[in-house]
């Protein structure tokens, strides 16, 4: 119909075969690829444990006036995590397609607008919004794959300032993940193996012993060094031949009937007598006993790794017992070599690397004041002319100002970020506070 009218097709996030089929479809003979690498992003993932108090633990490392956001899975968990941080004295807005338009775009005007406010969404919230000084993402629930991870994760640090992805996920996510793949009745049995694939890909990911960043780049088909910045760089996880720990869990479920969860495979294991282990007479059973060479916790991150290796799954029900699949039966015939993860030990909260936002970048006392008085003056003028303060200046340009101290019109010209319009409109007043600095 238009056949001199240019055409490009754009996506954020496409793998080779997505990219390969974009190209069929379409009919195009050119294809682009730019690099897939966000350094300024540190990633990481935790394992599920009171995820309220991980959280909490998680924002307590931060400073109070940086913005974020939180994806849930539903609505009500978005409703009732933005109600109890408020609790928490934080400045948390839900967000979610259930809301009237009104709201969502009261919620949405305010998180733009102002610092420190806590976005808490579905994935309905992020498409089009590019505020550019989002500190960090966290996901309560494991996202739908690993390309939505990439594309949720890289809402923060766009201002190219360090920013923090961290996930929690645990096994009844994964269990979830793959149910709501197969329960798919208006998807063809094709895109829901390639939906599983990607799924896995990101369960790996968050399974990964090595740099979290290399495991992401791999996949878009990029190729990189460590970056030692995750949270497996910095705290390299010990790993153990895990294979007669396998074959323990396995043995384990299958001699208890395949149909109780975790919690109760880890009791049997340990040896811990309680009500349920007495009535169903688990404590006669072989498994009784014998994995006492590791503590619950490591049991409960074996079991969930076994879960993301699709050797167990949970009850369709939703009832969280655990069954062995195929690929289960397979390795406790063939039994090859695996290797497990231990999980983290937990830190104080003291002892965590924070990696908070641009106020630390810099050291000096005086240089750290006088960027919130440049902070103070673009919320002044945003507010006067009723547009978000990152459209005045970015973060990284009022730290450049601090930096460089200029005393001149001339001198604040050569500063990424201000160009002749800004430096005529805002130039001279940011210019009076740093003279008076100075």
């Amino acid at each position: 119909r238009y056949p001199d009218v240019p055409c490009i097709a754009v996506t954020a996030t496409a793998d080779e075969p997505t990219r390969r089929d974009i190209m069929q479809q379409l009919g195009l003979k050119k294809i682009f690829v730019a690099g897939f690498d966000r350094p300024n992003i540190r990633y990481d993932v935790a394992a599920k444990d009171n995820t309220r108090r991980q959280l909490l633990d998680f924002l307590g490392g931060r400073a109070r006036n940086e913005s974020g956001i939180i994806y849930c899975l539903s609505r009500k968990k978005v409703e009732e995590t933005a109600e109890w941080l408020k609790q928490q004295k934080y400045d948390a807005l839900p967000y979610h397609a259930g809301l009237d338009n009104g709201t969502r775009a009261r919620n949405q005007k305010q998180f733009i607008n102002n610092e420190g406010v806590i976005i808490v969404a579905t994935i309905a919230f992020g498409m089009g919004i590019n505020k550019p000084d989002v500190r960090f993402v966290a996901h309560l629930d494991l996202p739908q794959n690993i390309e939505a991870y990439y594309q949720e994760t890289g809402r923060a640090g766009r201002d190219g300032l360090p920013a923090t992805a961290i996930m929690f996920y645990g096994m009844q996510d994964v269990a979830l993940r793959r149910k709501m793949i197969a329960d798919a009745s208006d998807t063809p049995d094709e895109q829901k193996r390639i939906e599983q694939r990607k799924l896995a890909v990101l369960l790996g990911y968050c399974e990964a012993a090595d740099c979290r960043r290399q495991v992401l780049l791999k996949y878009f088909g990029d190729d990189s060094q460590p970056c030692g910045n995750c949270d497996t760089c910095l705290m390299p996880p010990e790993t153990i031949d895990g294979s007669l720990a396998v074959q323990k869990i396995i043995s384990c479920v299958y001699r208890t009937g395949q149909i109780f969860g975790a919690k109760h495979i880890v009791d049997v294991l340990t040896g811990t007598e309680n009500e349920m282990t007495r009535k169903h007479n688990h404590h006669t059973v072989s498994t009784w006993g014998v994995g006492t060479e590791h503590d619950r916790k490591n049991w409960d991150s074996f079991i969930r790794q076994l879960a993301t290796h699709n050797y167990l799954a949970t009850d369709a029900e939703g009832y969280g017992g655990l069954h062995i699949t195929e690929e289960g039966a397979k390795f406790l015939k063939e039994k090859p070599e695996i290797k497990l993860r231990l999980p983290p030990k937990r830190l104080k909260r003291a002892e965590r690397q924070s990696n908070v936002g641009p106020p630390d970048i810099l050291e000096n006392e005086n240089d750290k004041k006088l960027f919130e008085y440049l902070k103070s003056l673009r919320l002044m003028l945003a507010r006067d002319h009723n547009i978000p303060p990152y459209v005045i200046f970015h973060d990284k340009t009022l730290i450049d100002m601090v930096r460089r101290r200029p005393l001149s019109m001339d001198s604040m010209a050569q500063i990424p970020g201000i160009g002749t319009s800004k430096l005529e409109r805002y130039g001279a007043e940011f210019l009076s506070i740093i003279k008076n600095a100075a």
